[in-house]
């Protein structure tokens, strides 16, 4: 049980709200603005309902605790001011160093990670931001598998809520770990290893499980297959061997493949079989046979979740698997969740957003929870909700 924005009273308080506005930014201007976006509906829910000032908080890129001026959200604040027909204010001073914020109705404050206090969740730090508020929100996803000072550490200080987005995520996701409309097909690919234990907590709920990318290389190998020059993940061997052995028919790996001469985009490249990859050629996309059958496969499915692409999507020649099961799921009548990162990607680079139930902001926070975790953020609303009850 945790609050949500209506279950608080904003009238004439201070709101001070952890969004993810750790986007895209090339020259000084923002190229997708879509987690701003996403942010709209709690932020125009705290001017209907009165709240006497907004303050907006985030990190941005990588920073590790020093200041950086191409990662200054700034740009940020730009477009925020942009976008809502309110003044927005770009407050410029380190968070540990503001004594006083002006009273201005939209506030957005520097860089988190700017300061090291926040990813070692410092306590003082967390209470600096506290400070400015009589209310925390909650609305950044995709950082709440973290325990940083701006996501968990501030709700020690103040009574909190979970925003329009970041209900929205647990509400969908978590349906899908705990009570999915049957069959259930899971997708998993991409390259990292840690989407193994999103893998093991699947494997008894799903009808099917398809895999993918580098992690399928892995699944291969741990079969006997000679996988040739293609990367995989050595440490994950022995535990894909397991999963491969308690899964049985329910794991789809692919039967024919693109593969690669070099890891290039322009690299010399044909369709062969699993037993025809010349030596030292890597294995890049999924075959024309392997598409077909995982689309077989997910024809009648009623539930489907994606986590990591296919095949190396970003290079046109190795794209084809990932871009056709991805307008494939599209014109399902499944309920399809997309779990964020490299998988969100490729869903708004074919323009298919729109068409999926549900993409979600956050593909490390998704994951977190696929692999049946509870999420830090998500915990700490919880335990905020016992705290500040009576």
């Amino acid at each position: 049980m945790y609050n949500k924005l209506e279950d608080m009273d904003f009238k004439d308080k201070k709101v001070i709200m952890r969004a993810d506005y750790n986007v895209p930014i090339k020259d000084g201007k923002i190229t997708d603005d879509s987690r701003i976006q996403k942010t709209l509906p709690t932020i125009k829910y705290l001017l209907e309902n009165n709240a006497s000032q907004i303050i907006l908080m985030s990190h941005l890129g990588k920073p590790k605790g020093e200041i950086k001026k191409d990662l200054s959200l700034e740009p940020v604040s730009k477009r925020i001011r942009e976008i809502v027909n309110e003044k927005v204010y770009f407050e410029q001073g380190l968070i540990r160093e503001i004594d006083k914020l002006p009273e201005a109705k939209i506030i957005v404050l520097e860089n988190t990670r700017f300061d090291p206090g926040e990813k070692q969740n410092d306590p003082l730090y967390a209470q600096n931001m506290a400070s400015f508020a009589d209310i925390f929100v909650l609305d950044a996803f995709g950082a709440s598998h973290r325990k940083h000072a701006s996501v968990t550490g501030i709700m020690q200080h103040l009574p909190a809520c979970a925003g329009k987005l970041m209900q929205k995520e647990l509400e969908i996701i978590g349906k899908v770990v705990k009570n999915p409309k049957k069959p259930f097909i899971a997708i998993i690919g991409g390259a990292k290893a840690d989407k193994i234990d999103v893998i093991k907590n699947l494997l008894p709920k799903v009808d099917s499980l398809i895999i993918g990318g580098i992690l399928a290389n892995t699944f291969l190998k741990a079969k006997g297959v000679d996988i040739k020059g293609s990367k995989y993940d050595q440490d994950t061997l022995d535990v894909a061997d397991e999963i491969i052995e308690v899964g049985g028919s329910k794991i789809l790996l692919p039967e024919d493949v693109i593969a690669a001469g070099s890891f290039l985009k322009d690299a010399e490249y044909k369709t062969v079989s699993l037993d025809e990859i010349p030596q030292d050629w890597l294995i890049l996309d999924i075959g024309p046979e392997t598409i077909a059958k995982y689309k077989e496969q997910l024809k009648d499915s009623n539930t489907i979740t994606w986590g990591g692409p296919i095949g190396v999507f970003e290079w046109e020649n190795f794209s084809r698997g990932t871009k056709e099961i991805a307008e494939f799921i599209a014109e399902s009548d499944a309920v399809s969740v997309i779990c964020g990162g490299d998988s969100g990607a490729a869903v708004n680079r074919y323009g298919l957003e729109d068409k999926m139930t549900h993409v979600s902001t956050g593909g490390g926070a998704s994951l977190h929870m696929l692999s049946g975790k509870k999420l830090p953020g998500q915990k700490a609303l919880e335990e905020n909700y016992e705290k500040y009850r009576e």
